[in-house]
């Protein structure tokens, strides 16, 4: 059977997949360099690796791991529960907050409804909209970060989802408490809104705020989070989305059955209650980016000041300048496919991972 006999939905086939950020094993085989000597900071990863606390919760359950995990996450979702104050009914565990983002369009997007998100928002928004023949609303972007009174005016009467980032990925931009109660209190009732918060644990003190408090006073709100970055559990794919009970019955029943494994989730519980590693987390990450701010000030290059663990940094021919980094064992990301074809987005690193970047990148311009 050719390729073309497969019969496919249109806007299935028209979906371009989500590419991921180049693996260091795939860059030592095409250079013929020693994985050992190449440095990642493509992907967002916490650079500090996983906690010894998740590690060692992993080992109590490898004995284990011949049965199905807890489909319902009874430990994970009580833990949760507990260090957010609401019902455990509130919680829908995924296999990363991407499997929450999807969650969402499953349960609402289809043929004859529209998604809205912002113009260099995360791609899965528009691979979720896409993948359910759903139409996309693309808000303009402002000062490359969300623009949320461009995203109430494009509402539509067929808008069932708002995607919001925040801080949004690749921008690193992020928006205060008051923007967003606002723009929560003027969104009707019948469009759920998701808020992205995978980088939340990255926020310096004074922009921090409860946003599961909006959770008991907006029913059509759902907050998306992960252990993928901060709590340093990218490889395990373990996230939560807190709504409320409506919602939440919504998601468990397009969820798949066990689609959070008994490791993950037992490293989970292990990573909420380290508060050591997840404030170490923060503070190498603070001072990481200010180590990029400084460097990309004295070589004169744009960058947007970044409340994540990455910053987008405007180097002109990017693609080049990609190449020439892969070239000297450095991975960062590209992100043309954002609209942002002259920057790229380099993950905050260990300091010598920092340093030896700064390096390569001083080469690569010339």
């Amino acid at each position: 059977m050719s390729a073309t006999a497969v019969p496919a939905l249109p806007y299935v086939r028209e979906i371009s997949p989500y590419v991921a950020g180049k693996p260091i094993d795939e860059l030592a085989r095409e250079f013929g360099l020693d994985p050992e000597s190449i440095i990642k900071l493509a992907s967002n990863e916490n650079p500090r690796g996983m906690p010894a606390s998740a590690r060692s919760a992993i080992a109590e359950v490898l004995a284990d791991l011949g049965r199905y995990p807890d489909s319902n996450g009874f430990a994970l979702k009580s833990t949760l529960s507990a260090k957010f104050d609401v019902p455990t009914e509130w919680i829908t565990l995924g296999n990363g907050s991407n499997d929450i983002l999807e969650l969402a369009a499953a349960a609402l997007l289809s043929s004859g409804r529209s998604c809205v998100y912002a113009q260099h928002s995360f791609a899965v928004y528009a691979l979720a909209t896409q993948a359910r023949g759903a139409r996309a609303i693309v808000a303009p972007a402002k000062n490359l970060g969300h623009d949320l009174a461009a995203m109430a005016s494009a509402i539509a009467a067929d808008t069932a989802l708002i995607y919001i980032a925040n801080p949004n990925n690749p921008t690193g931009t992020h928006l205060r408490a008051e923007a967003i109660e606002a723009f929560l209190a003027s969104v009707p009732a019948r469009v759920i809104v998701v808020i992205d918060e995978a980088y939340n644990e990255y926020l310096p003190p004074e922009r921090r705020f409860d946003s599961v408090l909006w959770v008991r006073k907006f029913s059509n709100l759902l907050i998306a989070r992960t252990f993928s970055k901060a709590y340093g559990l990218a490889g395990l794919r373990v996230g939560y989305g807190i709504a409320q009970t409506e919602m939440t019955d919504l998601l468990n029943r397009v969820r798949q059955p066990f689609n959070v494994n008994a490791a993950a989730q037992a490293a989970a519980v292990a990573a909420l209650s380290d508060a050591e590693f997840l404030d170490e987390s923060y503070r190498l990450n603070y001072r990481g980016t200010q180590q990029l701010n400084d460097a990309f000030r004295s070589l004169g290059l744009e960058y947007v000041p970044s409340f994540g663990n990455f910053v987008l940094v405007k180097v002109g021919d990017a693609s080049r300048t990609y190449q020439q980094l892969l070239k000297r064992g450095v991975i960062v990301r590209p992100v043309d496919n954002y609209g942002l074809p002259e920057w790229l987005r380099v993950t905050v690193g260990l300091p010598e991972e920092n340093s030896r970047f700064i390096e390569a990148l001083k080469a690569a311009l010339g």
